[in-house]
């Protein structure tokens, strides 16, 4: 059904309107700008393959198949810095930006781990030592690395479809739903009435919150408003094509869990940028080698921590580290977000993927499998033919 009537914060997620929406976040919200940096973009050499056409595992027909039942609104794939495929789906097109959801997420991590490196944040510090407004919170005693990892007990429902759940108010917070009367006004006003469930440091659980807890940290700790932060350190240095931008609430404080709107190829950009260590396609550094192959790596105490939360089914082996989803075998990362945002990394082939979706709901383990099986069977292929010496 055709709609006519402009998108409000009350409807913009509904069936029907959530594709235009995510297209245009800047008619909806009000956002601040993540500028892009030096004039000349980093190259994406165009080397067309076809790739539409190829099997995808478990029976989930082609790569075209998938694209066409999983409301794709626009995907690439980016093979040894070189773009092999592309494709939007109206309104999209390669200069519009898409909300992120919670790919915003890993931006936010990378941007901790580039701040950790030059010594202005520390994970073994608690939050409240950089944001004293939260000592009374529920995150009294969290330290930076239990809300990286989302490992503190905060209480935080991320159902999104319970009214009542924190997530929910969080979006009133924000602005993102017409909020209730006893609503908080603010994302901060949010976070400090957020209580405690059980000890900090134990299994992950994945909570938004954490993300938002992170954005402030950033803001207290550099005295800049997170935009310019994300600027300095991560978009003004990956040579992205277009300005990126974030929604920002009352207060002017972005709603650092998921919103984040870009382009496809900038998305894309983020991507190479980990696949390469950390190193740019303009050849500057957003953070360590290490610090990457930490992410990939994990550890023993990090896959425990999963195992033992309510997500160990979505990736058995699997860990959480810094803000990105990592499943076994330390080959591919995952940067997801709700209404089918996604991010692929897979290092032993050296390909990027990037889908970016207005899912009718927020979650859907159908579709996410059907995704995750496309760009596998994809990555699979890219080894299968890669020529040998």
């Amino acid at each position: 059904m055709a709609v006519t009537a402009p998108s409000t914060t009350a409807n913009w997620r509904e069936p029907g309107r959530i594709r235009q929406s995510f297209a245009a976040i800047e008619t909806l919200f009000p956002t601040a700008t993540i500028a892009r940096g030096a004039p000349t973009a980093g190259p994406l050499v165009r080397a067309r393959a076809d790739l539409e056409g190829l099997r995808v595992s478990n029976e989930h027909g082609t790569v075209a198949d998938v694209l066409a039942t999983t409301e794709t609104d626009a995907w690439l794939v980016v093979h040894s810095g070189r773009l092999l495929a592309e494709g939007y789906t109206a309104p999209m097109d390669a200069a519009t930006r898409h909300l992120l959801m919670s790919v915003s997420k890993s931006m936010v991590g990378v941007i901790v781990g580039a701040l950790t490196q030059r010594g202005v944040l520390d994970p073994t510090r608690p939050v409240a030592a950089y944001v004293p407004e939260l000592a009374e919170s529920g995150y009294a005693g969290a330290t930076l690395r239990d809300v990286l990892d989302m490992r503190t007990g905060v209480h935080f429902s991320e159902d999104y479809l319970d009214a009542d759940a924190e997530v929910s108010l969080l979006d009133e917070a924000v602005g993102w739903t017409p909020p209730r009367p006893s609503s908080p006004a603010t994302l901060k006003k949010f976070l400090q009435g957020l209580s405690s469930a059980r000890p900090h440091g134990g299994y992950f659980q994945y909570r938004s919150c954490e993300t938002d807890v992170l954005g402030w940290v950033i803001e207290a700790a550099t005295g800049q408003p997170f935009a310019e932060v994300a600027t300095d350190l991560l978009w003004g240095r990956l040579g992205t094509e277009v300005d990126a931008m974030i929604t920002v609430d009352a207060e002017g404080t972005g709603m650092f869990d998921g919103g984040v709107c870009a382009t496809l190829r900038d998305v894309a950009r983020f991507g190479q940028m980990l696949l390469q260590r950390g190193e740019s396609f303009t050849g500057e550094s957003i953070v360590s080698p290490e610090w990457v192959e930490d992410l990939f790596v994990g550890n023993s105490d990090l896959t425990a921590a999963f195992a033992a939360g309510p997500h160990a089914h979505l990736l058995p082996g699997g860990h959480y580290r810094n803000q990105f989803w990592v499943p076994a075998g330390g080959e591919v990362i995952l940067s997801v977000g709700i209404h089918g945002q996604l991010v692929y990394v897979d290092r032993s082939t050296g390909m990027v993927g990037v889908k970016l979706s207005s899912w009718p709901m927020p979650t859907d383990d159908d579709r996410m499998d059907r995704t995750l099986a496309m760009f596998t069977s994809i990555a699979q292929h890219l080894l299968a033919t890669r020529p040998t010496t």
